[in-house]
């Protein structure tokens, strides 16, 4: 995920190796979350079970086996192809915090579930700002009935 400009001075300058070293030589290319392999497109069912093509298996949302029919078996209009990417995500949420107990090697689901919390600050922060904005410059809203 690309680091926000106002946010880039929060990285240390090594950033790059440091996010290689914690996705692919750390974590082997699968996410510690889940264990979806990067760069792979993988199939799923939308709710977090993933076909693992080297097990040959399903897993849940946190990689543990299930007994699922294979792929094929399903019906077409309920499974899912998405292609997997590794970021490397921070624990505690602190980009200045880069010890190697605090990074975690994710896929793109895993890590938007860890900062869910933080998200639905920013969201909440946003409404209210355009709002703020929206009183500043048109009024008071009109009340509803």
């Amino acid at each position: 995920m690309p680091i926000r400009p106002e946010n880039r001075f929060f990285y240390p300058i090594d950033w790059v190796q440091l996010s290689q070293v914690i996705r692919f030589e750390r974590a082997k290319g699968c996410c510690e979350g889940c264990g979806r392999p990067h760069g792979q497109l993988v199939c799923h069912l939308g709710d977090g079970r993933w076909w693992d093509k080297a097990a040959q298996a399903w897993r849940n949302g946190k990689g543990r086996k299930l007994k699922l029919p294979a792929p094929e078996v399903l019906p077409a209009g309920t499974r899912y192809t998405t292609r997997v990417y590794l970021a490397c995500a921070h624990l505690d949420h602190d980009p200045g915090n880069n010890e190697p107990v605090n990074l975690k090697a994710l896929c793109q689901r895993c890590h938007i579930l860890h900062d869910r919390d933080e998200h639905r600050r920013q969201r909440w922060l946003t409404y209210r700002v355009r709002k703020a904005i929206g009183d500043l410059f048109l009024g008071p809203y009109p009340l509803r009935y």
